[in-house]
């Protein structure tokens, strides 16, 4: 699935290079300030709430149309949120479809679901293989400006299903079975360059 996915990407990328005018494909880069859900260290406590943190993401896009346009992206993603000095990471690729328009001179603003595959989780130095679902689907909705073959975007994700990493924990303090809602939250900051 994955060799087809990445596939179908680069016959749209290759496809959209020669298309209309303000079709294109370029890179992209930025920072992510975000938190994922709640942490429950055992069943009847009450969740702990994360502390954002600032990540990043490096990835790919192709833009079919100029005034009304679809944007598929290709990112990879690593987050971090802090549950009072425990650290969550998670890192991701990410594939946004976004649909576009035109609204005034270099502004634009888009929206669309965000396909996410997640590659790895930690918690504070423990790593863990037992996510609910590797899989998962989130909303990207934002603007940007381009500026020639520069663009600035701003856009908020939200994960849409509930998916949690269970892991059993270890503390002296606190032994038992703990859980992280591993949904993203997040504020993402991207700089991208049509190449």
């Amino acid at each position: 699935m994955k060799r087809l996915l990445l596939l179908s990407l680069f016959a749209l990328f290759t496809y959209s290079a020669s298309a209309q005018a303000g079709s294109g494909f370029g890179i992209k880069g930025g920072l992510n300030y975000n938190a994922n859900g709640d942490y429950f260290e055992s069943a009847g406590e009450a969740a702990r709430n994360p502390d954002r943190n600032v990540g990043y993401h490096l990835g790919i896009w192709g833009k079919l149309g100029n005034d009304i346009y679809l944007r598929p992206e290709l990112v990879y993603t690593r987050t971090k949120s802090d549950y009072n000095g425990d650290d969550f990471d998670m890192t991701k690729l990410d594939l946004p479809v976004l649909l576009g328009i035109k609204v005034i001179g270099p502004l634009h603003v888009f929206a669309g679901p965000a396909f996410q595959y997640i590659l790895d989780t930690e918690f504070d130095g423990i790593s863990i293989d037992d996510v609910d679902n590797d899989f998962t689907v989130g909303v990207n909705i934002g603007a940007g400006i381009n500026l020639g073959k520069l663009g600035i975007d701003l856009r908020y994700e939200r994960g849409l299903g509930d998916n949690e990493a269970n892991f059993i924990n270890t503390n002296i303090t606190t032994i038992g079975a703990s859980r992280i809602d591993t949904r993203p939250d997040q504020l993402i900051l991207s700089l991208s360059l049509k190449l």
